[in-house]
């Protein structure tokens, strides 16, 4: 008997099988894993939940962090958020873009908070605020709140600070 010897054709076939096997095996996992969809839905929910604050330095703003894509869908793509702001009854415009940047992170922020301090004291400003996707996708604007900055009260001077009196007991 003579030993096998292997023929440029049956290096080729070899081949040809190890390839369709790799690919069968690994090739497989890959690919869409549900229907796409339309981009109607892959926009993020509208916060509803933003609210202004007073701060000596200015108007802080606040909000919960969008969660869900307004198909109902997980969202972990958030990429940023627009703040809008308007003076008085002008229109809205876009006043600063906030980065998100913890989309790789084990532990996600939930609350988001921004100090508008180029605003002037006794005039009235109205936000909103719009969430992004890093796929470009942006929500509708969010709750308007209005405020108009007042003059931070001055903190307590324990030196002129006084209890007040109890009421007698009865």
């Amino acid at each position: 008997m003579t030993p096998m010897t292997a023929t440029p054709t049956t290096w080729r076939r070899t081949a040809l099988w190890l390839a369709l096997v790799f690919v069968a095996a690994f090739g497989a996992g890959c690919g869409v894993k549900s229907a796409p969809l339309p981009p109607e839905l892959a926009r993020p929910e509208r916060i509803l939940d933003l609210r202004a604050l007073a701060d000596p330095h200015g108007i802080k703003l606040a909000w919960s962090r969008p969660i869900r894509l307004t198909g109902g869908h997980s969202m972990r793509d958030l990429s940023g958020f627009v703040i809008l702001r308007a003076e008085g009854d002008a229109p809205m415009v876009a006043l600063v873009k906030i980065p998100v940047t913890d989309q790789q992170r084990f532990s996600v922020q939930h609350e988001f908070d921004y100090l508008d301090a180029e605003t002037v004291i006794g005039d009235r400003y109205r936000y909103q605020v719009v969430s992004e996707t890093s796929d470009g996708y942006t929500s509708d604007a969010s709750n308007e709140v209005g405020f108009t900055r007042v003059k931070p009260l001055p903190p307590p001077n324990p030196a002129t600070y006084a209890l007040p009196t109890p009421a007698p007991l009865p």
